[in-house]
């Protein structure tokens, strides 16, 4: 006596071949679309370009009034600190990175709120390219605004026991990574903070239907 066969329908849902009459129907799979890299680029152009002259241009003024000098001599033969001891040349240091943080932050807060509807990798991108390049912008601004660079002319011009300010210098490159951190970092926080959210996918609501 041959046993009866059973049918499809008996099959035990989720072991490979039976349909769940249950199951949620799963949203379609996203289009794919192609990066206009010509769209990005201007926006990167767009953003960092400004950046980079207003808030390079900015720290550039702010650095050299805001650091305090470093007062050398010159005895005739050399110019030599007037205080060995000193840590006016630590301070300098300290004052750009502190102050490019604080330019950045305002600069990154700035571009959120101005793009906030626009916002991409392209603009990020932008913003941290132009805050590296006002970084060293400002450096050379600052250089430029501070005592004057030649410091054997000077001592000469003033002559010898005159105390003079010596030309302001970085000594450690690395402060120049405040203005492009403190502005990524800013425009990351207001993106979390205020940005737009993607709505979440709603699950569909038809009934299970049976197939006859």
């Amino acid at each position: 006596m041959i046993a009866p066969q059973p049918s499809e329908d008996h099959r035990t849902p989720g072991t490979g071949g039976g349909h769940d009459p249950w199951s949620v129907p799963a949203p379609p799979p996203p289009a794919r679309t192609s990066p206009q890299w010509g769209r990005e680029i201007r926006t990167a152009l767009l953003v960092g370009l400004p950046v980079a002259v207003l808030a390079g241009l900015a720290l550039g003024v702010l650095w050299p009034v805001l650091a305090p000098r470093v007062p050398v001599v010159s005895n005739g033969r050399a110019v030599m600190l007037q205080n060995s001891e000193g840590q006016q040349a630590i301070a300098i240091d300290g004052t750009f990175l502190l102050t490019g943080l604080a330019v950045g932050v305002l600069a990154g807060a700035l571009v959120f709120w101005l793009r906030r509807r626009r916002g991409g990798i392209a603009e990020v991108l932008g913003l941290a390219a132009g805050a590296v390049a006002g970084a060293f912008l400002a450096w050379r601004v600052g250089i430029w605004l501070g005592p004057e660079e030649d410091l054997v002319a000077h001592a000469r011009r003033v002559g010898e026991g005159v105390v003079f300010d010596a030309p302001l210098k970085l000594e450690a490159k690395g402060v120049l990574a405040g203005l492009p951190f403190g502005a990524v970092g800013a425009h990351l926080l207001c993106t979390a903070l205020w940005g737009p959210r993607t709505p979440l996918p709603t699950p569909g609501r038809e009934f299970p239907r049976w197939k006859g």
